[in-house]
């Protein structure tokens, strides 16, 4: 789905987040879960499979930000148990299944 292929596990590439990705990620549900089929990374399939409230306000808060890294990680510590539970079942352990 990105451009450009983001590190394993990222969330998105920090370096370069064109607005037609932004645009899907920030889509009605319905467009997002379909984008969600052909992103390669694990990562970026749980984001998109995410509520448009959190996929928005990962949007807003993290992408086209100089220390987008960081964000990223600070954004995935504020968010409520049930979606940092969430992306550790089905990102983090899925690849040992």
């Amino acid at each position: 789905m990105f451009a450009q292929r983001a590190k394993p596990g990222a969330l998105v590439d920090s370096e370069r987040v064109p607005s037609t990705e932004h645009r899907v990620l920030t889509a009605p549900d319905a467009v997002a879960r379909a984008a969600a089929r052909f992103a390669p990374d694990p990562a970026q399939r749980w984001m998109l499979c995410q509520p448009r409230a959190i996929r928005r306000s990962f949007a807003a808060e993290v992408f086209g930000q100089p220390d987008a890294d960081l964000r990223q990680q600070v954004w995935m510590l504020r968010q409520p148990e049930a979606v940092r539970e969430s992306y550790i079942e089905d990102v983090l352990l899925a690849n040992g299944r």
